[in-house]
């Protein structure tokens, strides 16, 4: 960049030229490449979340404390016991 100095107080800028200004950031990072680094990570965290929740889902105590009590899917959780009657074994 060049600094003005007494010979030359102001630059030539045209009005055709690229309207340049400053963008603030953090560690080179602006706030555009922020907002998509943390969609991407919710994302992909979410994503890990629903994977380790069904990994876990045979377990009793998770199907019970968690998986029972979500709104739509809750239902596909509930174990019916199978009265001795019906049963072939």
């Amino acid at each position: 960049m060049v600094f003005p100095t007494p010979l030359r107080a102001a630059e030539f800028k045209s009005a055709y030229g690229p309207k340049y200004h400053y963008q603030p950031n953090f560690h080179g990072w602006n706030g555009t490449a922020l907002f998509r680094l943390g969609l991407k990570t919710a994302a992909f965290g979410g994503a890990g979340g629903i994977a380790a929740l069904l990994f876990v889902s045979s377990i009793p105590r998770v199907k019970r404390d968690i998986l029972q009590h979500i709104p739509v899917v809750g239902t596909l959780f509930v174990k019916e016991e199978v009265p001795a009657s019906d049963s072939a074994f």
